[in-house]
């Protein structure tokens, strides 16, 4: 059970937490506005889309990403707050160890965890595809990062596809090749001058088609002049890539792109597993910020809060640079992805053990 020394902590805790929460969101919101008012000014999109499509989502997706530090901030600020007020003198006196102290700062903590964890999962990714729609329709018009030459990729267990030019204006692909292989050996050879997307599912108008079969050292040849449709495993997303397509994806929908791209090879799935790992990395980092916090603003220093503020910042700049340097090496494949996101998280978990056990009593 709670008692009172829980409650008046829990609140404090998560009173400032969100107090930080919403002054960060009004300064960001403010000078995302001011940047991006002239493309406002000259797209017709409508003050609802702006608010709601838009500002909402940016809010939801920036903060999601900056909890850890409110958290450590609003951690700081007032426990350095107690600590000036002789609260926290109070507090041990009255026979309550670190440890003890500890506990309620854990259980708001844990609360903010698992809002954050919900967040990332599920509700940011569900507000980032309003976003990045509105982006791509009046911003940012010409994002699209993906491979439209030299293109290969698997569309079977058995079938490799080369594409020598795709068109995304009207989703044509030039130069099609797929190989049907089967143990270790070619067996059909596919070829088609064009290939027209028809639509769903997966139809595509093929022109000047040829296919080579063998059986042995016996080759036979198909040829067709005439247009044909048929169905590939090919999609017009495939060519596609945006920078933030990983942030549209909630958890579900991202496992599914990791083991499709796995399968297929068109692109390099590191940076999904990454954002895979962040996801439920970062909210843990709200715990191990929290303990660091305590540990800083828990004793009444000379230079009073400011310095104690300072001193948290710094640390959450360190935190974020290790965290920047770690996902850079798992990108690298130096690293796999699940170590690169947890690199920090250990080190400073490792940091609050120590600072724990050698905390006063």
């Amino acid at each position: 059970m709670l008692k009172l020394l829980d409650r008046y902590i829990i609140k404090k805790y998560l009173s400032t937490f969100f107090f930080v929460v919403l002054i960060f969101s009004a300064i960001s919101s403010v000078i995302d506005f001011s940047e991006k008012i002239d493309d406002y000014i000259k797209q017709p999109c409508t003050k609802y889309q702006i608010i709601f499509d838009y500002t909402i989502n940016f809010i939801l997706f920036i903060n999601g990403l900056l909890f850890p530090i409110y958290a450590l901030i609003a951690v700081i600020f007032f426990t350095s707050r107690m600590a000036e007020d002789s609260e926290m003198i109070s507090i041990l006196n009255a026979g309550a160890s670190f440890r003890r102290i500890l506990r309620p700062y854990l259980v708001a903590a844990g609360i903010i965890t698992s809002l954050s964890l919900l967040m990332n999962h599920y509700i940011i990714p569900n507000g980032a595809k309003k976003k990045s729609d509105f982006e791509r329709k009046y911003i940012y018009k010409s994002n699209d990062k993906g491979k439209k030459e030299n293109v290969h990729l698997f569309i079977g267990n058995d079938q490799k596809a080369y594409i020598k030019f795709y068109r995304p204006s009207d989703s044509m692909m030039r130069d099609l090749r797929i190989e049907t292989i089967k143990d270790g050996e070619v067996k059909a050879i596919l070829e088609a001058e064009v290939a027209q997307w028809k639509g769903l599912p997966n139809r595509w108008e093929l022109q000047n088609l040829k296919i080579r079969s063998f059986e042995g050292m016996k080759e036979t040849l198909f040829v067709r002049r005439e247009a044909k449709d048929t169905t590939l495993n090919i999609l017009p997303e495939d060519f596609t890539f945006f920078a933030d397509q990983k942030d549209r994806m909630t958890t579900f929908e991202l496992l599914a792109n990791i083991n499709n791209e796995k399968k297929r090879g068109a692109f390099n799935p590191k940076n999904l597993e990454i954002e895979l790992h962040r996801r439920t990395a970062e909210p843990f980092t709200i715990i191990i910020l929290t303990i660091l916090g305590l540990a800083i603003a828990g004793r009444k220093v000379r230079g009073g809060i400011g310095l104690q503020l300072a001193s948290g910042i710094g640390l959450g700049a360190i935190f974020a640079f290790i965290s920047k340097f770690s996902a850079t090496f798992a990108t690298s494949n130096d690293i796999p992805a699940l170590l690169g996101v947890w690199i920090p998280n250990i080190m400073f978990g490792t940091l609050c053990i120590y600072l724990v056990k050698n905390a006063q009593q």
